[in-house]
């Protein structure tokens, strides 16, 4: 039997930086962007902005605007039950996938039990007829649906519509620095397409294409879905496998880029909920000790975290007062001059984006102790440390022989 190949969490999260345009930034247009990478997580609107800046080549926020308003990429609930924005096309072809998903994060929820003997089916119907003559917002809904089913807790029945009928977020909701509330719309008639046949074999490919090599879980970490295992066997032939450092199989598409463990990964500010750091099971690809990503409310696009060498090393955060525009970063350690002097530059660089009209001032500071080392570096420094000490230890001929206890 063959024994997969190892590929260590460096040569994981090189891949993955490949995979997310991360490693090397892209020439591609918004549109095939967002469907290479399965789309963004969106809850914070301004976010996919400062996302897609980190992984496009002069990428401005004008192109994905005019994608939004055009109803070539929409804003919807998908994977994990949250709002990612997607091609409509993806949309199409993902939802259907993931509609189980968003059923039991409905039926898991208290309001599902608060509906006051109302059918969710007729709360749809309804719901779609009010919906077809004019986007609404979840308080408008409330405030219709109440009316149809007084018995019922209004943000109750509201959610039925957001999380099991097929709508999607309007403009202005989702342009840059638009400050507009949600409102929604039925999808098939905003993008002019109804929804594709469930495709789980497909949805399973285009989490690799995007974020393998991976295992199952992680794999249903990014999706929602339960029960992957069965999709996975199928697929396996067609399938290259590997080993991570921890003995799991990790899956991938055979002709997908597993650059060199020691290719320069240029430093990344991410959004908010960056799918990048949330879509694994285990995120020590990128993320180490365990440390939790700030997952801050507001509408996005002002602060996020750091990538250093590949890896989570810090936050950063944006605000902008009387015609100047200040970037905070903090370093969870020191870093080098060298790591420093680029950090800062691409900190200018963001800025520039996020404020371009601003006078730019970058401030870096580090806080708490160095971050610690991975596996392989600690044995190294183990390896090495032993070298020493068998180096520079006198030979034990040259000691001299013990008579007995000593003074202590």
């Amino acid at each position: 039997m063959t024994v997969p190949d190892l590929l260590s969490r460096r040569a994981l999260s090189r891949a993955t930086l490949a995979r997310q345009l991360l490693l090397d930034q892209a020439d591609l247009p918004v549109l095939s962007a967002l469907e290479h990478l399965a789309g963004l997580q969106a809850q914070a609107p301004d976010a996919p902005y400062v996302g897609l800046w980190s992984r496009l080549r002069r990428f401005q926020t004008g192109q994905l605007a005019a994608a939004i308003a055009g109803r070539d990429a929409v804003r919807v609930r998908l994977m994990r039950a949250t709002v990612h924005l997607v091609a409509a096309a993806d949309y199409a072809a993902l939802r259907p996938v993931v509609q189980p998903v968003l059923d039991r994060a409905f039926a898991g929820q208290a309001f599902a039990r608060q509906l006051g003997g109302a059918d969710p089916g007729d709360v749809l119907k309804v719901a779609a007829a009010l919906l077809a003559e004019a986007p609404m917002t979840h308080a408008e809904l409330r405030a219709a649906l109440a009316g149809q089913w007084p018995g019922g807790e209004p943000e109750a029945l509201a959610y039925v519509v957001t999380y099991l009928l097929p709508v999607v977020q309007v403009p202005p909701r989702g342009i840059w620095g638009a400050r507009a509330p949600a409102r929604w719309t039925p999808a098939e008639a905003w993008t002019g397409r109804g929804l594709d046949r469930p495709d789980p074999e497909q949805l399973f490919l285009r989490y690799l294409r995007a974020f393998g090599p991976a295992t199952v879980k992680d794999a249903q970490t990014w999706s929602g879905l339960t029960r992957l295992q069965e999709i996975a066997d199928r697929l396996r032939p067609a399938l290259r496998r590997f080993r991570d450092d921890d003995g799991r199989e990790l899956l991938d598409l055979p002709d997908a880029p597993r650059p060199d463990p020691g290719t320069p990964a240029p430093p990344r500010f991410l959004p908010e909920y960056d799918n990048a750091l949330l879509s694994h099971a285990d995120r020590s690809r990128i993320i180490t000790g365990h440390r939790p990503v700030p997952l801050p409310p507001g509408p996005g696009g002002a602060r996020g975290t750091l990538l250093v060498d590949g890896r989570f090393q810090g936050t950063w955060n944006a605000a902008r007062s009387a015609g100047q525009a200040v970037l905070r970063i903090e370093t969870f350690g020191p870093l080098t001059s060298a790591a420093a002097q680029v950090v800062t530059d691409e900190g200018a660089r963001l800025l520039a984006f996020i404020a371009p009209q601003a006078d730019p001032d970058v401030v870096l500071t580090a806080t708490g102790p160095a971050q610690t080392p991975d596996r392989a570096h600690q044995l190294f420094r183990a390896v090495l440390g032993a070298v020493l000490r068998t180096i520079c230890r006198p030979a034990a001929s040259h000691l001299p022989h013990s008579a007995g206890p000593g003074p202590a």
